[in-house]
């Protein structure tokens, strides 16, 4: 489901938006990939580097950072994670997770924290040419030095209006799998809607399977095959995800919403709206309020 979830999140308005206006702003790549995914992600990309994109046409080169890529999906499941590269360029991946499950990274990078020098550049030479590479070109050269420079301060402040973008991806990806039809068939919409439409009362399996005329094993089966979801969860993720509306609310007490949307104890209210979203009802209600 991750991969698919990504490949959700990538084809949506506000990450198309996002993405353009990073770019154009910083002058850096950005790519959002999911853990699934075993490739480089700047490759082909706006704002791609010259000098890695050169590099990214050789396999011995290409196999090096993809070696990168490897360490940061491996170091960044819960923070954002900066590795530099054997030519000294840095790359950063912020973790993108659906509750309590990593499902992919926003990456950039391709940039030097300190100004490149003669030195380095011959050390880059000398590396490329074990792996049959001839580098001491100008056209090599200018793409090297022509690499973006970033002070810490820069770099810093990069990588925090990624994690804060993440943060809101991670908030879409439950309304994606709330909201995601993908063709289904006719029964399961109909399942759907009336759970929407009575997710504030207590619902069971074989109630929602009388209602589309199916056995509740058989309707049990198709439903998890359709949705990626069991029931039970299902309904749990619809019922998060009114509540998100409802908590803006300040005169709301939490334990009246949990009730409101259907939930039968603040315990397991707290316990799903953490699991599916990441952060207790609270602490969800504290962070919109600040902003």
């Amino acid at each position: 489901m991750a991969k698919e979830l990504i490949k959700a999140l990538a084809d949506s308005k506000i990450f198309q938006e996002y993405e353009r206006a990073f770019c154009e702003s910083t002058g850096l790549t950005l790519a959002l990939r999911s853990v699934e995914t075993w490739n480089l992600p700047h490759h082909g990309k706006r704002m791609e580097n010259p000098f890695c994109a050169m590099m990214a046409n050789t396999s011995r080169a290409c196999a090096s950072c993809l070696e990168v890529q490897q360490q940061l999906a491996e170091t960044a499941t819960h923070e954002p994670q900066t590795i530099t590269c054997s030519f000294g360029l840095t790359e950063t991946a912020v973790p993108v997770r659906m509750g309590d499950q990593l499902i992919g990274f926003l990456s950039t990078g391709q940039v030097f924290r300190n100004a490149p020098t003669e030195a380095q550049f011959v050390q880059a030479v000398k590396q490329l040419a074990e792996w049959g590479i001839s580098a001491d070109t100008k056209e090599w050269r200018e793409a090297y030095f022509g690499t973006r420079v970033l002070s810490a301060r820069q770099h810093e402040s990069i990588v925090k209006l990624l994690a804060i973008f993440a943060q809101h991806l991670s908030l879409m990806c439950n309304q994606i799998v709330v909201q995601e039809q993908n063709c289904e068939p006719p029964f399961i919409a109909r399942a759907k809607q009336f759970i929407s439409d009575n997710q504030s009362e207590e619902l069971s399996l074989d109630q929602v399977a009388k209602v589309v005329n199916m056995s509740s094993c058989y309707f049990c089966k198709k439903f998890k095959k359709s949705t990626g979801l069991n029931f039970t969860e299902y309904i749990n993720r619809v019922r998060v995800e009114k509540s998100r509306n409802l908590l803006l609310n300040p005169n709301l007490r939490v334990s009246e919403i949990a009730y409101e949307v259907g939930f039968q104890s603040l315990t397991h209210f707290n316990r799903m709206f953490k699991r599916v979203l990441g952060s207790s009802p609270t602490d969800y209600r504290l962070q919109f309020a600040k902003n």
